[in-house]
């Protein structure tokens, strides 16, 4: 599946087999995860800066073939995120930053990604996924659940904690959360009582409404919806020294912010990309927990319509296209 031009839905495309280069693994694609992202790349939110590419960032396939260098025995299963490579001279990636740096590609972004039946990726970037997990419940922790982790990093040791957004992401770090013996507090759209219930269900212990006062103030809190008012709410709803995270690729501008409600050495701050480290640290703690993704399966020539549901908020969890 092919995106051609932002604002149009994929479209069917016929490719060549790729060729693996040097450092590179050609993979049999088993399952890709449907991420937001895809919808903003889609929209033109976000910018794509190679066109036709193909979309997906959640990749879980065998090997087939490995490229000079490579190293890898075809058979081997791995996952592919959303960084895909990186240059390792400049002054981020010198620094452990890997993920802010400069000349970065992403996958499916800069780099075919995994709305196909085969794709081609850097081996430095290919993570080992957990045994216990199968390829369609692996997928959506190769996104959600990887930028959550780097979120959940950046809160610190808050005991109470906020989850803006119940959707992919979420629903996975809440898992992580509550087992790290945090208190969770869900915020979804208002009306939305199947969201609150399914947060309930793993282990959240209040959800409701964004704009709604939790009833204890937050340490910290994380904004996954892509909407910047929800910032403010967020910040109001923390007690002194709390930090808001924005884990996000894009967002609607923030509202102006009182500085009454930024005082008390409250703070806002981002999440970018991830890093390898934050890769090999939630895989290898997903079994511990265990986190359990929430799938909604669809087959890979119906990628537009699990974009369509993903849109507008039909399922719980994630969405994933099994590729046959």
């Amino acid at each position: 599946m092919v995106l051609e031009r932002p604002g149009s839905p994929l479209v069917e495309a016929d490719r060549s087999e790729p060729e693996p280069g040097p450092g590179q693994l050609l993979l049999d694609v088993a399952a890709c995860g449907v991420c937001r992202t895809d919808l903003h790349l889609l929209d033109g939110e976000v910018d794509v800066p190679r066109l036709p590419i193909v979309p997906g960032h959640q990749i879980v396939g065998r090997v087939i073939k490995a490229g000079p260098g490579a190293g890898v025995h075809p058979g081997r299963r791995v996952g592919v995120p959303w960084l895909g490579w990186t240059c390792g001279s400049c002054r981020f990636c010198l620094s452990g930053r890997e993920n802010l740096c400069v000349r970065a590609r992403f996958t499916g972004r800069d780099i075919h990604g995994g709305y196909a039946e085969r794709s081609v990726a850097d081996v430095r970037y290919c993570l080992r996924l957990p045994d216990e997990l199968d390829d369609v419940d692996a997928a959506p922790l190769l996104c959600g659940g990887l930028i959550g982790y780097r979120a959940l990093r950046f809160a610190g040791d808050a005991e109470r904690l906020g989850l803006y957004g119940f959707g992919a992401a979420a629903h996975l770090i809440a898992q992580v959360a509550v087992w790290q013996g945090r208190e969770v507090f869900a915020f979804t759209r208002a009306g939305d009582e199947d969201g609150q219930a399914f947060a309930r269900s793993l282990g959240a212990a209040w959800a409701g409404a964004s704009g709604e006062a939790p009833p204890e103030p937050l340490d910290a809190a994380i904004v996954f919806a892509p909407v910047g008012a929800l910032v403010l709410d967020a910040l109001r709803a923390c007690d002194r020294g709390g930090t808001v995270i924005c884990a996000g690729i894009h967002m609607s501008d923030l509202p102006p912010i009182p500085y009454a409600d930024l005082w008390q050495e409250r703070s806002v701050r981002s999440v970018a990309n991830l890093t390898r480290r934050d890769g090999e640290e939630f895989l290898g703690l997903a079994p511990q927990v265990p986190v359990r993704s929430q799938v909604t399966r669809y087959p890979l020539e119906a990628a537009n319509e699990a974009l369509d549901d993903l849109r507008h908020g039909r399922f719980e969890g994630a969405a994933v296209l099994e590729i046959a």
